[in-house]
């Protein structure tokens, strides 16, 4: 019989945040939307973007460039991007600093000298609008690389009117392969989506209407003020064999 003890673990006494609850049956008529969204992308993509090959590929670029001098030939005439791509944030670090500087927003300001010449540029330049929808495929990733979303969503979506809160879609299906294809890049794991393009509408409506706003508790008990209890938590875990000691 296996010996076991108790062990004491030190947690949080606040509440721990949580994905929002989407049935499969939604999931995949969200899916489907998106991807029906991304591909003329990834067809302009495919058509007249030429992948990078890295350094090698650039140095072969320069020799054959130095010898095409004499002989200079024209270029194909390249149309313009879809307008979908002006609304549209593919990466995971760059729709977290995107989420962390409307954040910023709704937090209030601690410095007590003036602005920095980095905060005036940045004031005066608006820049892009906030996310309507942030898309995360969960499956297959450890979560430590997309824990953090919910937070930030959630404090992004303060600043913002009732009713545009940012949704946030975990996908908990793989799905990864399908939207990299879609978009013709190699890997995708999280897209944020903006109400600017008149393609998007329908999609974010959809989304409004099937998926809840990110509902994180321990802001609201952060914000009361109210001294919580710390929270320790008792295990049983099984106490190993005694190695024998050798000579």
């Amino acid at each position: 019989m296996e010996r076991t003890k108790i062990i004491h673990q030190l947690d949080t006494p606040f509440s721990t945040a949580h994905w929002p609850q989407i049935n499969q049956e939604d999931q995949a008529a969200i899916l489907e939307l998106l991807c029906n969204l991304l591909s003329p992308l990834g067809q302009y993509r495919k058509s007249f973007i030429t992948p990078s090959k890295g350094k090698r590929d650039k140095s072969r670029k320069r020799k054959s460039r130095d010898d095409s001098v004499s002989h200079p030939a024209v270029p194909p005439a390249v149309p313009p991007t879809p307008e979908l791509a002006t609304s549209l944030d593919v990466g995971l670090a760059k729709i977290s600093r995107s989420l962390e500087k409307l954040s910023s927003r709704a937090t209030p300001s601690h410095s007590t000298g003036g602005e920095d010449q980095e905060d005036k540029k940045t004031s005066a330049s608006p820049g892009p609008g906030p996310y309507a929808v942030v898309f995360v495929a969960r499956s297959g990733q450890s979560s430590a690389f997309h824990s953090h979303f919910p937070q930030m969503v959630a404090t992004a979506s303060s600043c913002l009117p009732e009713g545009q809160s940012i949704r946030l879609v975990g996908f908990s299906r793989a799905c990864e392969d399908r939207l990299s294809s879609c978009l013709g890049i190699p890997r995708v794991s999280c897209i944020g989506l903006r109400e600017g393009s008149q393609l998007a509408k329908g999609i974010i409506e959809f989304v409004r209407d099937h998926v809840p706003p990110v509902d994180v508790p321990w802001l609201r008990e952060a914000r009361d003020g109210q001294f919580l209890k710390p929270k320790i938590n008792a295990c049983e875990t099984t106490v190993g064999v005694k190695r024998p000691k050798t000579s």
